[in-house]
C-alpha cells in the first residue's frame, strides 16, 4: 500500500528539507523493537521518513535488521532480548551512545509472538504461555518502565506499545496473546496518569489483521481470505497502514492524545 504522507517525507530527507511540517521528528531518536520485519519494520522506515534517528531493535533477524539500518539516512540495529532488563538496557544505552542524545525521546515496544497452533485454553501449554508472556507482556514492560524513567521531560517524549484489536474481538484460539496484549494495554494506560507533570504520552496501537509473517503462520488461504472478506475494506491489513498511526502519536501534535488505545483495523472491531 502506498503512504503519501511516508513518501513525502522520504523525498524531504533525500533533498534536506528543513521544513518542520515535513520533518516532525527532526533531532529526535527512537528505539523501535521487533524492527527488523512486519509492523516494526514499517514503524521503524516511517519513523525516519519523518526525521527520527532509529535504533532497530531484533532478536534472531540479524540480516533484515541489518539490511533495514543500511536503507534508512541514521539508524543502527542493535539485537536485544527485550524479556530481559539487560537486553532492554542495552537498546537505550545503545540509542545514546550512537546519536550523542542525553537519553532517547521515542520509544516503540512492538515486539511479539505467537502460539501459531491457535490453542484452546484447554490445551494450552505452559511453556507456550509463559513464552508469549514472556515477550508480549514482561518485555514491553520492561520497555516502557525504562522509557518511563530515561525519556526527557518537558516534550517531545513519547511511548508507544504495539498491542492487538484481538483484546476487542476475543476469537477462539489466541487466549494466551490476547490476554498478553490485554495487560499492556491496562499498564500503558495506568501509566499515562503516573507520568502526569512530565509531558511524556503513552499510548497503544491496536492493529487488526496485518499481512505479516506472524500473522499468517499456521493459518490456510482459505482462512486468510474469510478473513479478509470479514472486514468492512474487504482486505488484511499492511503495515503501511499501522505505521503512520504510530508516527502520529509521536510527533509534538499528538500531545493531547494520552492514555488511549486506538484500533487501526478497518473496522474489524
Amino acid at each position: 500500500m502506498a503512504d503519501t504522507t511516508t513518501a513525502a517525507a522520504v523525498a524531504a530527507v533525500a533533498t534536506g528539507s528543513s521544513d518542520p511540517a515535513a520533518l516532525p521528528l527532526a533531532g529526535r531518536v527512537a528505539i523501535v523493537t521487533g524492527a527488523s520485519r512486519g509492523i516494526g519494520r514499517a514503524i521503524a522506515a516511517h519513523l525516519s521518513a519523518l526525521g527520527a534517528s532509529v535504533v532497530l531493535g531484533y532478536a534472531s533477524s540479524a540480516a533484515e535488521a541489518d539490511a533495514l539500518a543500511a536503507e534508512l539516512p541514521r539508524s543502527v540495529a542493535v539485537k536485544a532480548d527485550v524479556s530481559e532488563e539487560a537486553g532492554v538496557r542495552s537498546l537505550f544505552d545503545a540509542a545514546e551512545s550512537a546519536f550523542g542524545c542525553a537519553a532517547p525521546h521515542i520509544v516503540v515496544a512492538n515486539a511479539g509472538v505467537l502460539d501459531d497452533k491457535y490453542p484452546s485454553v484447554a490445551d494450552t501449554a505452559t511453556a507456550d504461555f509463559d513464552r508469549v508472556f514472556a515477550v508480549n507482556t514482561r518485555g514491553a514492560f520492561l520497555c516502557v518502565r525504562e522509557a518511563a524513567n530515561r525519556l526527557p521531560r518537558g516534550g517531545g517524549g513519547r511511548i508507544v506499545a504495539v498491542t492487538s484489536s484481538v483484546v476487542g474481538s476475543l476469537p477462539t484460539g489466541y487466549a494466551a496473546y490476547t490476554a498478553s496484549k490485554a495487560a499492556v494495554e491496562a499498564m500503558v494506560r495506568t501509566m499515562a496518569k503516573e507520568l502526569k507533570g512530565t509531558r511524556i504520552t503513552a499510548n497503544c496501537v491496536a492493529p487488526g489483521a496485518t499481512a505479516t509473517d506472524m500473522f499468517f503462520a499456521g493459518k490456510s488461504e482459505e482462512t486468510v481470505r474469510r478473513m479478509a472478506e470479514a472486514n468492512p475494506m474487504e482486505r488484511i491489513g499492511e503495515g503501511g497502514d499501522i505505521a503512520p498511526v504510530v508516527g502520529f502519536l509521536c510527533t509534538d501534535a499528538a500531545e493531547w492524545v494520552n492514555g488511549q488505545v486506538i484500533r487501526a483495523n478497518g473496522g474489524y472491531v
